[in-house]
């Protein structure tokens, strides 16, 4: 019985062990498979690091680098990995010009953009000019017989007078004796009333004669009556002011003798004044007749005087490339003084809409016009436009950009910086298109990309024609005018290389039509291994001992091909 018991006993214990192994191994086989698919989850979660390419030069130079490095400059060269270098290729039509900007650097260059629209370029001239008197007001008074200043009634320069206001009297004996002949020839007239009718003809023509010299004297109406009803002729003759106004200019002096024509006064009407403004050769276009113009003085700086443009001269001034343009304005009070100094604005614009952009938005090169257009995130293309009139903060665009389009307006200098911007730019020539030169006679400035990396132990060859621009034997170095190289997509430049071997520049002429080949035996190192005129059998240098790369190869210049 204790032995049945027992047996019972040691069973019942084997198989309570059984059960805790398999559920223990369950247990762990759950949790490894738990474990397992964590880490699935967390290596799909993460995301996958970028592979680093290389490092290009942040100017758009074909200088690329394996290692982060700094140019002359001082700049950082920028990272490009995998992914971004067909980036451009990917983007669509015309890609291959476009500046690719992250959006993280796009924030820090504060980017800013703004839409080309149709407005009115409305603009303000602004002329210095001077006051001057209307020369249709101003007035001479001079006398047409010889005689004397008996007396003077306006003694002073800048005295006004009033229309009719008697200047001076003048006394001459030639006009006392007219007078005479006229009193005389009215008596004759008067005796002869019973006389036969040509007497009185002839008389009466004497008489007529007499009071014509008298009139074409100057002698007024009234002096001419009391002559006539008194028969007695007058000793002196004044001489009034023609117009009301100013005395202007004073030459006769107390018992002066004058002869005829002779100036004695000059009176000036200032009720109204010219503006004489001197309007820039450049803005002469845009003033037209009857434009309203406002004058401001440094005698009233906060007091504006209308007026309207009343004639453009027809002359320019050679000293200072400006024309003049009269400008009229009413002068209530006499404040405006001749001589003085007047600021001009002329407010000019166009009457129909046009496209504009801001003139921040265009970068000027001297040769070429360039404005950035934002084509996507990150995205701007550069293109060449062709600029109309100006205005206030705002250029008219003739070609290049649509309405609509966002165009960079505020550190697109920036941008030109920090991107590849040399290289799309030159890459406007190569082809036409909306917004792009259709002439594309302009060589490209640079490489469109970056050249790619190739490591030193696997230098990988490439081949050109063109022509020698330069040899310097003591140096093993040579300068090719060559066309593009496709391999590299190099446009055509003039370029410098090191000869891998002093042979190889052997024979060598400049303006010599060559073939060659070459590698970049480092970043930015290129050499040239095989060369040959046009046509001959080329010269290979030797693969045993390569010279070894000086400091000056691979600088380039672009030419005009």
């Amino acid at each position: 019985m204790k032995t049945a018991t027992t047996v019972l006993m040691i069973a019942l214990i084997g198989a309570v062990g059984a059960g805790s192994y398999w559920l223990g191994s369950q247990s762990r086989s759950a949790a490894h498979s738990s474990a397992e698919a964590s880490q699935e989850s967390s290596s799909a979660a993460a995301p996958k690091p970028r592979k680093l390419l290389y490092y290009r030069n942040p100017m758009g130079l074909a200088d690329t680098s394996p290692v982060p490095k700094k140019d002359p400059m001082g700049m950082d060269y920028i990272p490009v990995y995998e992914g971004e270098d067909e980036a451009t290729s990917n983007a669509g039509p015309g890609a291959a010009g476009q500046v690719r900007i992250s959006t993280e650097k796009i924030q820090k260059l504060g980017v800013r953009t703004e839409p080309a629209g149709m407005r009115l370029l409305g603009k303000t001239i602004r002329a210095a000019g001077r006051i001057e008197p209307d020369e249709r007001r101003t007035f001479a008074v001079t006398a047409k017989f010889e005689g004397y200043v008996e007396r003077l009634h306006v003694s002073a320069t800048g005295q006004p007078v009033a229309k009719g206001q008697p200047l001076f009297e003048a006394y001459s004996p030639e006009l006392v004796s007219a007078q005479r002949e006229y009193a005389i020839a009215m008596q004759g007239l008067e005796a002869m009333k019973e006389a036969g009718t040509e007497a009185q003809v002839g008389m009466r023509q004497l008489a007529d004669s007499s009071l014509a010299r008298l009139r074409n004297w100057d002698l007024s109406a009234p002096q001419v009556a009391a002559l006539m009803k008194s028969g007695q002729p007058q000793r002196t003759i004044s001489f009034p002011s023609p117009v009301s106004g100013i005395v202007s200019e004073k030459k006769a002096l107390q018992g002066m003798r004058f002869m005829p024509g002779e100036l004695l006064y000059q009176v000036t009407d200032l009720s109204a004044v010219w503006v004489i403004a001197d309007v820039a050769e450049q803005d002469i276009a845009l003033v037209k007749t009857g434009a309203k113009a406002r004058v401001t003085t440094t005698a009233y700086p906060t007091e504006g005087f209308e007026g309207r443009v009343t004639y453009v001269y027809p002359t320019l001034k050679a000293e200072t490339r400006s024309i003049p343009v009269r400008v009229e304005l009413a002068n209530p009070g006499q404040r405006l003084k001749p001589a003085m100094f007047a600021q001009v604005e002329l407010g000019v614009g166009g009457k129909s809409a046009v496209l504009a952009v801001p003139d921040s938005a265009v970068i000027d090169s001297g040769t070429r016009r360039i404005v950035l257009v934002q084509v996507g995130e990150g995205r701007f293309e550069p293109r060449e436009v062709e600029l109309g009139a100006r205005a206030e903060n705002y250029v008219e665009v003739l070609k290049g950009v649509r309405d609509g389009e966002p165009v960079v307006v505020a550190a697109n200098f920036l941008i030109d910086a920090e991107s590849n911007l040399k290289a799309a730019v030159g890459s406007l020539g190569g082809h036409a298109g909306h917004g792009s030169p259709a002439g594309g006679g302009a060589a490209p400035a640079a490489p469109e990309t970056p050249a790619k990396l190739v490591p030193p132990a696997a230098a990988v060859g490439h081949k050109g024609e063109g022509t020698v621009d330069g040899i310097d034997a003591k140096n093993g170095t040579l300068s090719l005018n060559h066309g593009p190289v496709s391999t590299l997509k190099w446009p055509a430049m003039t370029m410098e290389f090191k000869a891998a071997n002093a042979s190889l520049l052997s024979g060598l002429k400049p303006g010599q039509a060559v073939r060659f080949e070459f590698v970049e035996r480092q970043p930015g190192d290129f050499v040239v291994t095989s060369i040959a005129p046009t046509g001959a059998v080329p010269n290979v240098a030797p693969q045993a001992k390569p010279a070894a790369p000086a400091a000056s190869a691979g600088k380039s210049t672009h030419s005009g091909h």
